[in-house]
């Protein structure tokens, strides 16, 4: 029998499902990494090991926030959390328009539609928070310590019994423990409190994120949040749900893993992949001699660059152009520049939480201003949207903004 590991290594949470070559679920593991990735990776991977034949397993991915890190040690196929995301959804939610993902440190609403060609499931517009805490799990979690309520089990619950939830604000953690306090000193139950944060994030979700976009039905929540009966009833009540109507999967927590898993399966020829690699004990022992985790990164630039100038031969008499994105959390920037580094075309844009609309709306003005005089043969991203943006182009480079 074959398996296929998917591994999710988000900002809060690992998440691991292996499946077998029909897509069954085998093996789901979700927990805390508590700010060590590689110890809960090693972990984890001497439990799949110990269960699962390791010459069984005929593919590998990763995704996540954190992916990128595992794939520098034990190898195998990487890919991006929207597209891990949608190859999950195309499988278990087929019919699905809409989708709310909110873990940790990202909030993300993902619309997709129905390809009638291929009949595959496609990205249609995506829109994500900026780098702050409000409006995703680690803001709920700051609010229950506060609180002292543990997030899994007493923060829903007791969402759920407020009748009148108060409102507060959502888009900043300082101005919500302002209204908590408040709230606090004027003996308002612990419940509304609860209550008045699930409301204020769901708000937030829809005002800053979605910003005006239509939350077409079916609609989905995912992510670890979505473990929260109190965001459940909060997104019900602000989208001016029915129960029922918003579907949380029974995978919510492991979607994107699942998808990984999904990709991995359907490779022609999948990456090379060591599952029993010694990486992480070295590394880890090597760390705590040092007191803090450090790891080098060799770039290997003759790899990349020697593959990009034979990538197609270019007639003489058109101009060949190289072009280069930047997708921060605040600005999205695209420049073009030719061989002698001469820029050719630029444009900064607000990225405001939707890097795909940034980058379009770039490409399309830039695109217009060269108006076909311009041949591109290669481009690179960067910028803390670079692997998201990386895929979607087809980037020959991914480069962190250092770098």
């Amino acid at each position: 029998m074959e398996y296929y590991l998917g591994l999710d290594i988000g900002s809060v949470a690992l998440k691991a499902v292996v499946i077998d070559s029909s897509k069954s679920v085998l093996y789901s593991y979700y927990d805390r990494i508590s700010g060590q990735p590689l110890a809960h990776v090693k972990r984890i991977l001497e439990d799949i090991t110990s269960k699962y034949p390791v010459g069984d397993f005929a593919g590998v991915c990763s995704t996540g926030s954190g992916g990128r890190l595992v794939q520098d040690n034990i190898r195998g196929d990487f890919r991006n959390e929207v597209l891990a995301n949608l190859a999950a959804n195309d499988f278990l939610l087929p019919n699905v328009r809409t989708v709310i993902e909110m873990g940790g440190e990202d909030s993300k609403l993902i619309c997709v539609r129905r390809d009638e060609a291929s009949g595959k499931l496609l990205l249609d517009d995506l829109a994500m928070n900026s780098l702050c805490a409000a409006g995703t799990g680690s803001f709920l979690d700051q609010q229950a310590s506060r609180l002292n309520l543990s997030i899994e089990e007493e923060f829903g619950q007791l969402a759920i019994k407020s009748k009148h939830p108060p409102r507060i604000a959502g888009r900043c953690s300082v101005f919500a423990k302002s209204d908590m306090i408040h709230l606090q000193q004027i003996a308002t139950p612990d419940y509304d409190i609860v209550a008045g944060l699930c409301h204020a994030v769901a708000r937030n979700f829809k005002s800053a994120i979605a910003s005006g976009k239509k939350f077409i039905k079916p609609i989905s929540f995912q992510g670890g949040v979505a473990a929260n009966i109190g965001m459940i009833k909060a997104f019900e009540d602000i989208l001016n749900l029915t129960p029922g109507e918003l579907i949380v999967p029974k995978l919510h927590k492991h979607m994107q893993a699942f998808g990984a898993a999904i990709y991995a399966s359907q490779l022609d020829r999948p990456a090379p992949f060591d599952l029993q690699a010694d990486f992480s004990l070295t590394k880890l022992n090597a760390s705590k001699s040092r007191g803090a985790e450090r790891l080098t990164y060799d770039f290997p630039e003759s790899k990349y660059y020697d593959v990009t100038l034979i990538k197609s031969k270019i007639p003489e008499d058109t101009t060949v152009g190289y072009l280069g994105i930047d997708v921060g959390s605040l600005s999205t920037n695209v420049v073009v520049i030719d061989k002698d580094n001469n820029v050719l075309a630029r444009r900064y844009l607000m990225t405001a939480g939707r890097p795909i609309e940034a980058v379009r709306h770039g490409l399309k003005e830039v695109g217009d201003e060269l108006g076909g005089r311009v041949k591109i043969v290669a481009c690179g991203t960067t910028g803390s949207g670079r692997y998201l943006t990386g895929d979607f182009v087809g980037a020959d480079i991914v480069r962190n903004e250092i770098t």
